[in-house]
């Protein structure tokens, strides 16, 4: 086995243990590592030229925000660059939840390329969540607001991977379209 395999495999382990007690909020309650899993597939997925790190910090992008992990901790085991690109995309949970929204929106230009794939792959992976098993308490504006939402900070994205973007796009106009279906004649 390949030693980038390794290292994404170990990545995938550390971020299985340190999410093993978390949830998804939708009604399914998924175990939360569906989540970093399902980010860092859509990063690879979306790569033209092979990036372990980009992948590894995919894996990792809500460790330092959803556990007690540092960032130096992540320096340590698996690099700077992918401690640096985890701290491009971690939120600061000591803010209101508004305020990281908004900052999310205000600083998605100024963040790197290869932290832009993560962002945008978390919001596809978010949206997919919404649209599939969102929380039991929320119905269909609060599912369009977080949707408005998700379109706006990939929108401010100055430099959207092209595969993703597509991605992205399709996932809103399939919202979209089945919103429409929903609205009375």
């Amino acid at each position: 086995m390949s030693a980038s395999t390794l290292a994404i495999l170990r990545a995938a382990r550390y971020a299985a243990e340190k999410h093993a007690d978390q949830r998804r909020k939708g009604v399914r309650k998924e175990p939360y590592i569906n989540h970093p899993l399902e980010v860092a597939e859509l990063v690879a997925s979306a790569l033209t030229a092979p990036d372990e790190n980009l992948v590894i910090a995919a894996l990792l992008h809500d460790v330092v925000e959803d556990t007690d992990t540092t960032f130096d901790e992540l320096a340590r085991l698996f690099g700077s660059d992918v401690a640096a690109l985890v701290a491009e995309v971690t939120d600061d949970s000591s803010l209101p939840r508004l305020e990281r929204k908004r900052l999310q929106i205000a600083t998605a230009p100024d963040k790197s390329p290869r932290a832009q794939v993560i962002r945008l792959a978390d919001k596809i992976s978010n949206l997919r969540s919404i649209r599939d098993s969102a929380p039991a308490d929320w119905d269909e504006r609060r599912k369009r607001e977080y949707f408005d939402w998700g379109r706006t900070v990939v929108a401010g994205l100055s430099a959207p991977n092209p595969h993703l973007k597509r991605e992205f796009d399709q996932l809103v106009r399939d919202f979209e379209a089945t919103l429409a279906a929903r609205q009375p004649q």
